[in-house]
């Protein structure tokens, strides 16, 4: 039966429904899918990635014998070739040579691949691209170039696709120059047609190193020789041209795609919108957006996660919220980037109320919160707190769940825990937190310190006061002048001279000099 599928299809075998055949639930749009009844009346699928899935260049499963990259995401096997599982360099047998491989120490493995590559009497180029093509997938690039260059030793001439892998490990090393004359001499000495594929894998590989002009070199390139660009190349030149900050160029190739009668997918649209936000144009991003709606097509959480960094980066974190309410009125669901993203935005310009009804919702939506963002937002909810007094119990509520969530505290954020609660008069909660830092091996600041000698000597609770200055200077640090002031004044309230007579004794052999002094009872 393996001769009946050309490659680059897989071949799944089950039952579908036929009513299922049709709709759009079944064959997404990041497929492209064939399918025929073998003779035991089963439906057999034919699929292939489209080159519109949701990372053009990264998310692909595995077509025929190794034909997708998972770094790449573009499939490039340009010859049809019957799938034979009884050769010897079968796809499993093959994955098992290159585990081997990677499970050798690097000095070893040229020699173990030789040895097994002679041993192998391997008879045609396909099965030499198979294994080519695995060691390109299993990040042994530099294995696979060797196999190449070796060639001539088993008496093989490297077709098409034995090129369109070698490029692709040119462009996983980084040697985007190398690649270029792979595809040189692919056509202008061997005489081979790349597909459209193999050169927009090139370009996507210029692009996001930035180098677009070398990337137009090789799209002008592909005109030369016949070769059509699809929207997917479009859609890498996009990118390039927004990574380098040419976000006018790329507008204007969003419109020369829609004259030249190539429907652009939700992907062109999000390359520029990414270009916009980056400089400061979050509502032409939106412009887009709303264009991208009229035309049918469907935003997916990237393009909704483009607009949360641009509005935040303007100091426009409200916007935001807005854009998360379509989001979900969509029904597309926000990740933990595009909440985090919200959230970092709200808190660095000052939006509390909202950023703590954002992480509400980010919790009912069972997205976890990290450790930085819980420190940011208990944060900004203690230093709001001093001024709007409800904020206290939420940002305890906070901190209680992170105690209990086994979140690392920052320190800092354990300080300013501590203080808005003798802000707020909750001492006893105070106490209790600054021996729980000092245990958990977190030292408090003088500021902390003197936040809770305040608010025991405004208690009148002038004994626990000293008892925390006590604390402080054994463990800790020496104490400030402010910490012996707050002292001495308490114990002048509570006219106890003789205690404040020591303190301030205690302070002079310190080396501090309190600007508060004892007072008697008669000048009080």
């Amino acid at each position: 039966m393996s001769s009946l599928y050309p490659a680059p299809f897989t071949h799944l075998q089950f039952t579908i429904q036929p009513s299922l055949l049709n709709t759009h639930f079944f064959f997404s749009n990041s497929y492209r899918s064939h399918y025929s009844k073998t003779q035991h009346g089963k439906l057999v699928v034919l699929t292939t990635l489209s080159l519109s899935s949701t990372n053009p260049i990264e998310n692909s499963p595995v077509h025929g014998n190794y034909l997708v990259d998972k770094n790449e995401g573009l499939s490039i096997k340009q010859e049809e070739k019957n799938l034979d599982f009884d050769k010897k360099t079968s796809r499993f047998q093959v994955q098992e040579l290159v585990d081997k491989i990677s499970a050798l120490p690097s000095t070893e493995r040229t020699e173990f691949l030789s040895a097994y590559l002679k041993d192998g009497d391997f008879g045609t180029i396909s099965e030499v691209n198979d294994v080519l093509m695995a060691l390109f997938m299993a990040e042994e690039s530099d294995l696979a170039l060797k196999l190449f260059s070796d060639l001539s030793c088993y008496e093989l001439e490297p077709d098409s696709w034995t090129f369109s892998i070698v490029l692709r490990c040119y462009c996983k090393k980084n040697n985007l120059d190398e690649a270029k004359q792979v595809l040189d001499h692919m056509v202008e000495e061997k005489g081979f047609q790349p597909d459209v594929v193999t050169i927009t894998i090139l370009i996507n590989a210029l692009c996001k190193r930035g180098r677009v002009q070398r990337a137009f070199e090789v799209f002008d390139f592909m005109g030369r020789i016949g070769c059509k660009p699809t929207v997917q190349t479009y859609n890498c030149l996009l990118k390039g041209l927004c990574y380098v900050g040419k976000v006018e160029q790329a507008f204007e190739m969003l419109v020369k795609i829609k004259k030249d009668s190539m429907k652009p997918d939700i992907y062109t649209y999000t390359a520029v919108m990414d270009g916009y936000c980056k400089v400061g144009r979050s509502d032409e991003a939106m412009e887009l957006l709303n264009e991208a709606l009229e035309m049918g097509l469907t935003p997916n959480v990237v393009t909704y996660n483009t607009l949360f960094h641009g509005y935040c980066k303007e100091g426009r974190p409200l916007e935001g919220i807005g854009v998360l309410k379509q989001m979900k009125q969509r029904n597309c669901m926000p990740d933990y980037i595009s909440y985090s993203t919200l959230l970092h935005g709200l808190l660095k310009w000052r939006k509390i109320r909202s950023a703590l009804r954002t992480y509400k919702e980010m919790v009912e939506d069972g997205i976890e919160v990290d450790k930085r963002i819980m420190n940011a937002l208990l944060r900004g909810l203690c230093r709001k707190s001093w001024k709007e007094k409800d904020l206290l119990e939420e940002a305890y509520e906070v901190f209680e769940k992170m105690k209990i969530g086994f979140y690392d505290i920052d320190p800092s954020t354990y300080c300013l825990m501590i203080q808005a609660l003798c802000k707020g008069g909750k001492i006893e909660k105070s106490l209790d937190n600054l021996h729980d830092m000092i245990r958990t091996g977190n030292f408090p600041g003088i500021i902390t310190f003197n936040s809770v000698i305040q608010a025991l000597c405004a208690g009148g609770r002038v004994d626990e006061a000293l008892l925390v200055l006590v604390l402080m200077d054994e463990r800790v640090r020496i104490p400030s002048r402010m910490s012996y002031n707050l002292l001495i004044e308490g114990y002048n309230r509570q006219r106890w001279l003789l205690v404040a007579c020591s303190i301030y004794g205690a302070a002079l052999k310190r080396g501090v000099i309190p600007n508060s002094k004892p007072r008697s009872r008669e000048l009080m």
